[in-house]
Protein backbone atom coordinates (compact mmCIF):
# COMPACT_ATOMS: atom_id res chain seq x y z
CA UNK A 1 0.00 0.00 0.00
CA UNK A 2 1.37 3.27 -1.24
CA UNK A 3 1.39 6.95 1.02
CA UNK A 4 -1.00 8.39 -1.04
CA UNK A 5 -3.18 5.28 -0.40
CA UNK A 6 -2.62 5.43 3.13
CA UNK A 7 -3.44 9.11 2.79
CA UNK A 8 -6.62 8.69 1.50
CA UNK A 9 -7.59 5.78 3.72
CA UNK A 10 -6.84 7.92 6.85
CA UNK A 11 -8.97 10.88 5.19
CA UNK A 12 -11.94 8.57 4.29
CA UNK A 13 -12.06 7.23 7.56
CA UNK A 14 -11.64 10.54 9.34
CA UNK A 15 -14.45 11.85 6.90
CA UNK A 16 -16.81 9.00 8.21
CA UNK A 17 -15.75 9.48 11.41
CA UNK A 18 -16.55 13.75 11.28
CA UNK A 19 -20.11 12.57 9.54
CA UNK A 20 -21.00 10.20 11.84
CA UNK A 21 -20.38 13.13 14.97
CA UNK A 22 -22.29 15.38 13.18
CA UNK A 23 -25.11 12.86 12.97
CA UNK A 24 -25.16 12.14 16.40
CA UNK A 25 -25.16 15.79 17.23
CA UNK A 26 -28.41 16.70 15.45
CA UNK A 27 -29.70 13.26 17.02
CA UNK A 28 -28.62 14.68 20.19
CA UNK A 29 -30.14 18.09 20.01
CA UNK A 30 -33.61 16.51 18.85
CA UNK A 31 -33.67 14.25 21.18
CA UNK A 32 -32.82 17.35 23.78
CA UNK A 33 -35.43 19.82 22.20
CA UNK A 34 -38.18 16.46 22.10
CA UNK A 35 -37.58 16.15 25.88
CA UNK A 36 -37.91 19.59 26.67
CA UNK A 37 -41.29 20.13 24.76
CA UNK A 38 -42.44 16.85 27.61
CA UNK A 39 -40.89 18.41 30.20
CA UNK A 40 -43.01 21.72 29.43
CA UNK A 41 -46.43 19.61 29.09
CA UNK A 42 -45.27 17.90 32.65
CA UNK A 43 -45.19 21.16 34.15
CA UNK A 44 -48.41 22.49 33.05
CA UNK A 45 -50.34 19.30 34.01
CA UNK A 46 -48.35 19.35 37.46
CA UNK A 47 -49.66 23.02 38.19
CA UNK A 48 -53.40 21.87 36.44
CA UNK A 49 -53.30 19.45 38.93
CA UNK A 50 -52.29 21.64 41.59
CA UNK A 51 -54.75 24.45 40.81
CA UNK A 52 -57.49 21.50 41.00
CA UNK A 53 -56.39 19.84 44.53
CA UNK A 54 -56.47 23.73 45.72
CA UNK A 55 -60.06 23.78 44.38
CA UNK A 56 -61.37 20.21 45.69
CA UNK A 57 -59.25 21.45 49.54
CA UNK A 58 -61.58 24.42 49.23
CA UNK A 59 -64.70 22.55 48.39
CA UNK A 60 -64.01 20.02 50.95
CA UNK A 61 -63.84 22.25 53.54
CA UNK A 62 -67.02 24.18 52.39
CA UNK A 63 -69.03 20.45 52.74
CA UNK A 64 -67.71 19.71 55.91
CA UNK A 65 -68.20 23.60 57.33
CA UNK A 66 -69.36 23.39 60.86
CA UNK A 67 -72.46 25.55 59.92
CA UNK A 68 -73.30 23.21 57.03
CA UNK A 69 -73.20 19.96 58.97
CA UNK A 70 -75.53 21.63 61.42
CA UNK A 71 -78.09 22.98 58.80
CA UNK A 72 -78.31 19.35 56.94
CA UNK A 73 -78.51 18.11 60.74
CA UNK A 74 -81.44 20.29 61.83
CA UNK A 75 -83.62 20.21 58.11
CA UNK A 76 -82.98 16.42 56.93
CA UNK A 77 -82.84 14.84 60.03
CA UNK A 78 -84.97 17.15 62.03
CA UNK A 79 -82.30 17.23 64.47
CA UNK A 80 -81.72 20.33 67.70
CA UNK A 81 -79.61 21.50 70.20
CA UNK A 82 -80.73 19.94 73.56
CA UNK A 83 -81.35 22.48 76.48
CA UNK A 84 -79.28 22.51 78.99
CA UNK A 85 -82.19 20.77 81.29
CA UNK A 86 -81.98 17.93 78.93
CA UNK A 87 -77.90 17.38 79.31
CA UNK A 88 -77.01 14.43 81.22
CA UNK A 89 -73.45 14.22 82.83
CA UNK A 90 -71.97 11.16 83.36
CA UNK A 91 -68.83 10.04 85.86
CA UNK A 92 -66.35 7.60 84.36
CA UNK A 93 -65.31 5.89 87.61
Amino acid sequence: MSTRQRWLLLLTVLYVLMMSSALLLIYSKHQSRRLFVDLQQLKQQVDALNTEWSQLQLEQGTWSGHARIESKARKELSMIVPRDDDIVYMRLQ
